[in-house]
Parts: C-alpha cells; sequence; structure tokens
C-alpha cells in the first residue's frame, strides 16, 4: 500500500500558483515514484478563498509562525491584508492532511503558505516558514521543500 503525503499542487505541474503558472519539479515527481509515496495535491492559498491567479503576497511583519500567533502579516502587492486567507488555508490543509493519514508534506519553498525554510517579506527573502508549514509543524507533520527531497524519512 502507497504512504500518502501532501504535496504542493504547483510541484506536481497544477497551475495553482498566484500567476496561474506551474512550478513542476522532476525531482519531485521521480522522488515520490522511486519511494511509491501518493501525493495529495494542496494549494493552501486556494484552500483558503483566494483565486487563480491573484496577486503575489509577502508578509508584511513577521512569518508563518508570527501570523498565528496573531503577529505576523500577509499583504497583497497592492497592500490588501490577507493573513485570514492563509490561516484558513492551512487549517483547511491540515484537515486533509488528517483525514488522509499523512505525515509528511512536500511544499514549495519561499511560498508565503509553503515556505519551509525561507519566505518573503516584502521583497527581501527572511529566514522562516509558511503559514501552512507552520501549523502542519505543529501538528507533528513533516515538512520538507523540493529543494530539500533527502530530509523525508520514507
Amino acid at each position: 500500500m502507497k504512504k500518502s503525503i501532501l504535496v504542493s499542487a504547483c510541484l506536481l505541474g497544477l497551475n495553482t500558483r498566484y500567476d496561474g503558472q506551474t512550478k513542476e519539479c522532476a525531482a519531485v515527481l521521480t522522488f515520490l515514484l522511486q519511494h511509491n509515496l501518493r501525493p495529495i495535491p494542496i494549494c493552501p492559498e486556494q484552500l483558503g478563498g483566494l483565486p487563480t491567479p491573484r496577486s503575489a503576497c509577502s508578509f508584511s511583519r513577521g512569518d508563518g509562525e508570527a501570523a498565528l500567533k496573531g503577529c505576523g502579516e500577509l499583504r497583497s502587492t497592492e497592500g490588501q491584508i490577507l493573513t485570514q486567507h492563509f490561516i484558513s488555508g492551512a487549517q483547511q490543509s491540515l484537515k486533509i492532511a488528517l483525514i488522509t493519514g499523512c505525515t509528511q508534506a512536500l511544499l514549495k519553498e519561499r511560498s508565503p503558505s509553503c515556505g519551509v525554510c525561507n519566505v518573503y517579506q516584502g521583497t527581501l527573502k527572511i529566514n522562516g516558514k509558511g503559514v501552512t508549514t507552520a501549523l502542519l509543524s505543529h501538528h507533528g507533520i513533516q515538512v520538507f521543500s523540493e529543494e530539500n527531497l533527502t530530509a523525508c524519512r520514507t
């Protein structure tokens, strides 16, 4: 039986990115096949009610950990505060993980939802987690990115 793993939908070739594009990653597809893993695609921004395409978003304060504590903030390039959409998408992603028995997630680095080690604060890349990564991690789900496939314990 294949083990299920949450995967950022854009890494699987789905057009879910903010700009309506994909970030299909051959290394991710190969990794899933080699380890006999069943991908459960998620796009936290879509799950949180944001359309595709949508305005680019970044943190204006903090990162995903801070957003979950109520002291971080996400804004669109037009200045619209969208923090609650990101939190809602993270909560929906967690529900999917629990329903499908996922104990791991392979997410897109630098995304405001999925960033594992880095996210953007404005145009500055900072060390930090996306909102979904932070929430999944708090619930014991191991999260790693397409840039660190070797971190996965299969």
